[in-house]
C-alpha cells in the first residue's frame, strides 16, 4: 500500500470514528444479496409489487412500520420518536417533545426498472425477466436507502438519533411526469424539511461522490406534433399540402426557432426520435408524425417552453399549408440542488471517508423526477459513483450491460447516515 493510500485510509477512520453508524460487516453482506435479488427481478413503473414487498418485509423484520403509497407500490417509514411517543425530556435536558417537532429529513430513493434487455453476461444476478433490467441504478439507489435505514433504526434503538428519519422508496421514476407526484399526493413530504438522494454515476469511482451546488439535472419534456393535410398525387404537390416537406422543415426549423428564442445560457433544446410519413413513393400523404423531447437547464426557460415550442411548430406547419395538432407532455424540471444541504451532503461524505471521497460535477441533460421534490422541500442530489477503481470501460445508464461495483452500496449507506446524523447536530 502507498504512502498515499495509508494516509487516505487513516482519514476515513478518523472521520468514521467521529459518528456512530458504521455499517457492520454482517450488514454489508445482506445488502449486497438483497441487490442482487432486485437485479434480478426487475419490475417497471407502478407494477413494483414484488419489490416493495421485499422492501416491506425487511423494514418490519427491524420492527418498522412501513406505509404502502396509495397506489399500491413504493413505500414510506419513518424510523425514529415522533412527538406523540417521545419521553419528556432528552438527554441534554431539552424536552424531547420539543426536538422531534422539528421538520425531517427524507431519504428518496426510486424501485423501478427500465423496459430493456439485460445483456451482461457472466454474472449470477443477471435479470430473470425478458426484457427488463435495472440498468440505471435504482436496484442500487434502493438497497442504500434501506441500508441506512436499518442502521439508523439501531441507532434510534439506542437513542443516538436525536431526530426521526423518513425513508421514501418512490416507483415509477422512469415514467413521465414521475413517480414522485404520486409519493407527494400519498404524504411523502408531510412534516418533512428537507430531502437527499444519490443516483448512480459510472463515471465515478465506487467510494467517492460527485456534488454540485444548483442544478444537477435537465428539464425533460415529451413532445408529439401530428401534421395532416388533404393528400395527392407527387406529380402534383402544388396542388395539395407536401405533407413530407412540411414534416421535413418541422423537424430542421422548429429547433432553430426556438433556440434563437431563449437566452443561449438555459440550454433548451428540442430534439426528434421518431418521424413517420406515407406508404408509397408516388403519394403524398395525409398524415405525419413526429415525436421527441426538450430539455432545458434552466428552471426559468423550462417553464416557458411550451409556449415557445408550440408557436414555432405552428409557424412552420402554417408556412407549409399543414394542419398542426400537438401534444406536449410535462415531464420534469431541473433538480436544482439547495446549497446548504449539498454542503450536508459533502460534510457527511468528508467525516466518513475524508475531504479525497467528493469531488465536483458538472449538470447533466439527464431528467430526474427527484426536482418534483424540491419544488415543496429544499434538498440536493449526489452522484454515487459505481465504477470499479482503475476500470478503463466506458459505461453509461440506460445500456443492457449496465453494472455496478457493489462497494457503492456501502459509500451510499455511509453517506446517509452520517448525513442523518450530521443534520441532527446543526
Amino acid at each position: 500500500m502507498s504512502r498515499e493510500s495509508e494516509a487516505e485510509q487513516g482519514a476515513e477512520s478518523a472521520s468514521a470514528a467521529v459518528l456512530p453508524g458504521a455499517l457492520p460487516e454482517e450488514l454489508r453482506a445482506e445488502l449486497v444479496t438483497f441487490r442482487r435479488d432486485l437485479h434480478m427481478h426487475p419490475e417497471l413503473g407502478n407494477q413494483e409489487f414484488r419489490t416493495t414487498a421485499a422492501i416491506k418485509a425487511r423494514l418490519e423484520e427491524a420492527g418498522l412500520a412501513p406505509r404502502v403509497l396509495a397506489i399500491g407500490t413504493g413505500l414510506i417509514c419513518d424510523i425514529g420518536a415522533h412527538p406523540e411517543e417521545a419521553p419528556d425530556a432528552a438527554d441534554d435536558g431539552t424536552p424531547r417533545r420539543e426536538r422531534a417537532v422539528r421538520p425531517m429529513l427524507a431519504l428518496r430513493a426510486d424501485i423501478d426498472a427500465l423496459p430493456i434487455p439485460d445483456t451482461k453476461l457472466g454474472v449470477p444476478y443477471r435479470s430473470t425477466v425478458p426484457d427488463r433490467a435495472h440498468a440505471c441504478g435504482h436496484d442500487v439507489h434502493t438497497t442504500v436507502v434501506l441500508g441506512a435505514g436499518l442502521v439508523l433504526a439501531a441507532l434510534a434503538e439506542k437513542g443516538q438519533l436525536p431526530f426521526p428519519v423518513r425513508l421514501i422508496f418512490q416507483p415509477a421514476e422512469e415514467v413521465l411526469p414521475g413517480g414522485a407526484t404520486d409519493a407527494i399526493e400519498s404524504g411523502a413530504l408531510d412534516g418533512v424539511g428537507k430531502i437527499i438522494a444519490v443516483h448512480c454515476d459510472p463515471r465515478v469511482d465506487a467510494g467517492r461522490i460527485g456534488l454540485r451546488h444548483g442544478p444537477i439535472t435537465s428539464a425533460c419534456d415529451r413532445l408529439e406534433v401530428s401534421l395532416d393535410g388533404p393528400g395527392g398525387h407527387t406529380a402534383r404537390p402544388h396542388l395539395t399540402t407536401d405533407l413530407v416537406t412540411a414534416a421535413a422543415k418541422v423537424a430542421t426549423e422548429v429547433p432553430v426557432l426556438v433556440s434563437r428564442r431563449v437566452d443561449a445560457r438555459s440550454g433548451l433544446s428540442v430534439t426528434w426520435g421518431r418521424i413517420e410519413a406515407g406508404h408509397a413513393c408516388n403519394v403524398v400523404p395525409q398524415h405525419a408524425e413526429l415525436a421527441g423531447t426538450v430539455r432545458c437547464l434552466d428552471l426559468r426557460a423550462w417553464r416557458d417552453a411550451p409556449d415557445l415550442v408550440h408557436g414555432a411548430v405552428q409557424e412552420v406547419a402554417d408556412l407549409y399549408r399543414a394542419k398542426s395538432e400537438i401534444n406536449y407532455i410535462r415531464g420534469v424540471p431541473p433538480v436544482v440542488n439547495d446549497a446548504s444541504v449539498t454542503d450536508l451532503l459533502r460534510d457527511a461524505m468528508s467525516e466518513r471517508r475524508g475531504p479525497h471521497s467528493v469531488e465536483d460535477t458538472e449538470q447533466s441533460l439527464g431528467g430526474e423526477d427527484f426536482s418534483w421534490y424540491l419544488e415543496r422541500v429544499p434538498g440536493a442530489m449526489a452522484r454515487l459513483g459505481v465504477r470499479r477503481p482503475g476500470e478503463r470501460t466506458v459505461r453509461d445508464l440506460h445500456q443492457g450491460d449496465f453494472d455496478v461495483d457493489e462497494a457503492a452500496i456501502t459509500a451510499g449507506v455511509e453517506l446517509f447516515t452520517a448525513a442523518a446524523l450530521l443534520d441532527a447536530m446543526r
